[in-house]
């Protein structure tokens, strides 16, 4: 009876007539009904964000992917250490931006640091106070030795001057100058290299002066005197890390046959451990420095000189008692491939410290205009005396000895 009953009942509901009106409210109903989770879904995924990825599946429309998160951002490379020294007119000048200042590029050579070259750059801004100056420190030196090089580049040439135009992008200074002491005047030339092999030509003129370097490949046996840097740094990798005192460091390279002023200026380069406990250590990297003096020797720019960038014009000045030979037919092959070379009197190879009064005469006329007036010398001034070997910034008093040896300096800060 029961069955006979539900039969009855589901045949009276399946034998219905359903009119037109009624099959389409059915049909709205069915819609609205199935449309609202997927509204609230998609106003959820809206609210929450991209953060969460909702994956839906015919069999699995409830199922929620686990969150999905990007891998951080690479660490960005640390900068180079640099000051920038600026002319009074630069200093003093309200809303000229320092990107549109006059630009000079001064970099070091192996083994040394941006205070080298602090006192030429103060120099250069004092006789042309509308422009600036940035001193760096390279790779592996001074302060930059703290920092860790980028992982993709070895300690080269290339990666050092790869660090300045790295620098420079970040400060968005385009420089109209760039001036390089020996290892640092082969960085001066590969940096401009790119845009030799790029779009040869430059945004704006530039001037590359090198002091006292060559193009080419430099072996130790082209540089004169006993006081080679490789040598050099042979034995500072031989000392143990911990230096117990700049004397005994001294005495330790003297009796290793380097001259008393070179032993005495590799002194300055000592600094107290982090830690505080007795004894210095040194304040650059000097397997990098090994590193990168290697590739100074085998680095080879003539082709660049070959062929320059329209807007780059090339400098080179030599030292008159200069340790490489110049005399061997390179100063001859710049000149015949149009560029200049000029000889710096009464210098050795510290051209910036020797004779900077000299030098700055010859690089004058590339900053244009007239230099300022009380910085101008009577005839026949003499140049300032060279820092013997620089052991004064640590109050260690060149002997008689010293100072006969100041010219065997010359074979360092490549």
């Amino acid at each position: 009876m029961a069955l006979r009953a539900l039969q009855a009942t589901t045949g009276r509901f399946c034998s219905q007539a359903v009119t037109p009106l009624q099959a389409r409210a059915a049909a709205q109903r069915r819609s609205t009904s199935a449309s609202i989770p997927t509204a609230y879904a998609h106003s959820q995924l809206a609210t929450v964000g991209s953060s969460l990825d909702f994956v839906t599946r015919p069999s699995q429309a409830q199922t929620v992917a686990a969150p999905h998160r990007s891998p951080p951002p690479p660490t960005p490379e640390p900068l180079l250490a640099y000051e920038l020294v600026q002319g009074a007119l630069v200093r003093y000048s309200s809303g000229a931006p320092s990107h549109k200042v006059p630009t000079a590029v001064l970099v070091h050579g192996i083994l040394g640091k941006r205070q080298n070259m602090l006192s030429f750059a103060r120099r250069l801004v004092e006789g042309f106070p509308n422009w600036q100056v940035v001193v760096v420190d390279l790779r592996c030196h001074g302060e930059s030795a703290s920092h860790q090089p980028p992982r993709s580049q070895p300690n080269t040439v290339e990666s050092a001057a790869n660090d300045v135009v790295r620098l420079l992008s970040a400060l968005k200074l385009f420089p109209e100058m760039l001036i390089g002491h020996s290892f640092g005047g082969k960085v001066v030339l590969e940096m401009t290299k790119a845009w030799s092999a790029a779009a040869r030509r430059v945004p704006r003129p530039v001037q590359v002066w090198v002091l006292d370097a060559l193009p080419g490949e430099v072996r130790s046996g082209d540089m004169g005197g006993a006081d080679r840097p490789a040598d050099l740094i042979s034995m500072l990798l031989a000392m143990p890390p911990v230096i117990p005192s700049r004397h005994w460091l001294i005495s330790q390279l003297e009796a290793a046959n380097f001259s008393s002023a070179v032993a005495r200026w590799a002194a300055t380069n000592l600094a107290p451990l982090a830690s505080g406990a007795p004894g210095l250590t040194w304040a650059f990297d000097l397997q990098g420095i090994r590193q990168m003096f290697r590739s100074y020797e085998s680095t080879d720019l003539w082709p660049l000189l070959a062929a320059p960038s329209v807007g780059v014009k090339y400098s080179f000045v030599k030292a008159e008692r200069s340790t490489f030979r110049w005399g061997g037919g390179d100063e001859a092959r710049i000149r015949a491939l149009g560029h200049a070379v000029h000889e710096l009197p009464a210098s050795g190879h510290w051209v910036h410290t020797d004779n900077p009064d000299g030098l700055f005469d010859i690089l004058a006329p590339s900053f244009g205009g007239e230099v300022d007036l009380h910085l101008q010398r009577s005839p026949g001034s003499t140049p300032r005396p060279s820092m013997v070997a620089m052991g004064v910034a640590n109050n260690i008093a060149p002997s008689p000895s010293a100072l006969a040896s100041d010219r065997q300096l010359q074979g360092l800060m490549m």
